[in-house]
């Protein structure tokens, strides 16, 4: 479903990275190529992570992400000039796995220009190998991002309060 359906708002998303519009950003059809629209995704994931101090995490232990699975759905084309918005959200983490959700929005247009997912797993670096993923890493997402499903082992947490 898109972001129109959906009624989706950028306000949606706790973390927000805003990036220029480049015009070498644009191809041969005069909007931005779709590989670029992958880059901002993956800014906004790195930079989110950075903002949750998961680099810290990764080199007291090892374990850090690494993408398994990523999409994206193009709603309106970008043009030079623009600024944008890419708003990311951790929307589930499993024992080693969590998923992502993306927006991008155009300053430009007013709206939500495309929607993306990814899947991130925990992989230990030393060993080479699926891991899970950190307690503390768990909770600062939860802090940062109250209203992520965990379901950890028996553990299932909706970031909604306790009944």
């Amino acid at each position: 479903m898109d972001a129109e359906k959906r009624k989706l708002s950028i306000d949606d998303f706790p973390f927000k990275l805003t990036l220029p519009v480049l015009w070498g950003h644009m191809d041969a059809f005069q909007h931005v190529n779709n590989v670029i629209y992958f880059r901002y995704l993956e800014s906004a994931r790195i930079a989110y992570f950075e903002s949750i101090q998961f680099m810290k995490f990764m080199e007291e232990t090892g374990v850090g992400p690494i993408l398994a699975e990523t999409s994206c759905k193009y709603l309106k084309p970008l043009r030079f000039p623009d600024t944008i918005d890419v708003g990311c959200k951790t929307t589930e983490i499993r024992d080693s796995e969590m998923e992502q959700e993306y927006a991008i929005y155009s300053h430009r247009q007013g709206r939500i220009v495309a929607t993306g997912w990814a899947l991130i797993v925990a992989y230990d670096y030393k060993t080479f190998r699926r891991a899970q993923w950190i307690p503390a890493f768990v909770e600062k997402v939860k802090s940062f991002d109250p209203n992520v499903v965990v379901k950890m082992g028996d553990q299932v947490h909706n970031g909604l309060p306790e009944q």
